[in-house]
């Protein structure tokens, strides 16, 4: 199970093990990850679940989708180049060490 580290805009880190095919909103809202709201469910259909993948990470991760980056750009708090819906991004072993950072 990789272990996942949601930065949070204090700087405090909230990390937890996520286990294989869980999204990262999921998890998030399991480990008690304020500010993941995942009003859709994780149906990629809000945005609320918004993180920011730290620079380290984003060839692991990937960018959005066209749909996804749709998403973003509507939401309320303006999306960064590694800007995310974290419903879209599944743990797995190479993600091991990922840091995810909340926008303020």
């Amino acid at each position: 199970m990789p272990l996942i580290h949601w930065t949070l805009p204090d700087g405090s880190r909230i990390s937890d093990e996520v286990a294989d095919g869980t999204n990262l909103m999921d998890a998030a809202q399991f480990a008690g990850v304020p500010g993941i709201a995942g009003e859709c469910g994780g149906c990629m259909s809000c945005a609320t679940c918004q993180v920011v993948v730290d620079p380290a990470w984003i060839d692991r991760v990937g960018v959005a989708c066209d749909q996804e980056r749709m998403l973003l750009e509507a939401a309320t708090v303006a999306p960064q180049d590694r800007s995310r819906l974290s419903c879209q991004i599944v743990a797995h072993r190479a993600l091991d060490g990922l840091v995810l950072h909340l926008p303020a």
